[in-house]
């Protein structure tokens, strides 16, 4: 059976903006939207996590100082064997904060997320970690991960929320497991309206990705989401650095 590590406090401090450019932007219009998005967050003082793909992190890295570089997935391994694999250390050293786990576009089991959370503890990298269903929200809340991103699948790329009570309805779900989560809400959002309809539904953070990467103005949209953000009541947290814990020396490579 897993069990649940005990409540604490969150490596990330809400209230939360995610911009998440997936695979859709790399290199050089990535590093573009990077260089926007820190300008915002600097200006805002909202906790904004942006997403990279693993080649580009330590470029965003480099070239930013006020977003939570965030990987968009990672393997539950160890320094040594695991061709092909993502391994968690890599990540940090490349200056990532945060890793985003168990996306609806590349899914884990639960025992390799439960690992994979284990593994983002010891290497000092915040976890995010996203589900879909009711079961699968408990079951992922249960786990502990610092952040959890509740969308439903269908509502994924739409531009269009949902219009029953999912919002509130999976945000009380995790809460009543594990308060301290801290729950994301973006599946089709699209404005700064929309971010204030899902904190007013209990939600701690927000933001999307067609959403923003549409946008004929995506700082403006930026602004407007980050101003319903600080309407929050949680909006004098800052986010915190998590401190990546000293790696082994790696092993004797084998074939």
């Amino acid at each position: 059976m897993l069990a649940r590590p005990e409540t604490r406090e969150s490596a990330l401090l809400g209230p939360l903006l995610i911009v998440n450019p997936k695979a859709y932007l790399y290199g050089p219009q990535l590093l573009d939207l990077a260089v926007l998005v820190d300008e915002v967050a600097a200006s805002s003082k909202v906790t904004t996590i942006f997403t990279a793909q693993h080649a580009d992190l330590r470029l965003v890295a480099e070239r930013t100082r006020h977003v939570v570089v965030t990987a968009q997935h990672m393997d539950p391994l160890r320094p040594g064997r695991g061709m092909g694999h993502v391994l968690p250390e890599s990540l940090a050293a490349a200056g990532a904060r945060a890793v985003v786990l168990n996306h609806a576009e590349h899914p884990m089991s639960l025992s390799d997320l439960d690992v994979a959370l284990e593994r983002s503890r010891e290497v000092g990298l915040a976890s995010i970690v996203c589900a879909d269903s009711d079961a699968q929200c408990h079951a992922v809340a249960t786990l502990g991960p610092d952040v959890m991103i509740c969308e439903p699948t269908a509502a994924i790329g739409t531009g269009a929320m949902d219009e029953g009570d999912y919002v509130r309805r999976t945000t009380a779900i995790v809460k009543a497991v594990d308060p301290s989560i801290l729950v994301i809400q973006a599946a089709g959002v699209t404005s700064g309206a929309d971010v204030v309809r899902v904190l007013a539904d209990g939600a701690d953070g927000s933001g999307g990705t067609s959403g923003i990467l549409r946008h004929p103005d995506p700082r403006s949209l930026l602004l407007e989401m980050c101003e319903a953000l600080r309407a929050h009541p949680a909006a004098a947290g800052r986010s915190r650095t998590p401190t990546p814990t000293p790696t082994a020396l790696p092993q004797e490579p084998t074939c």
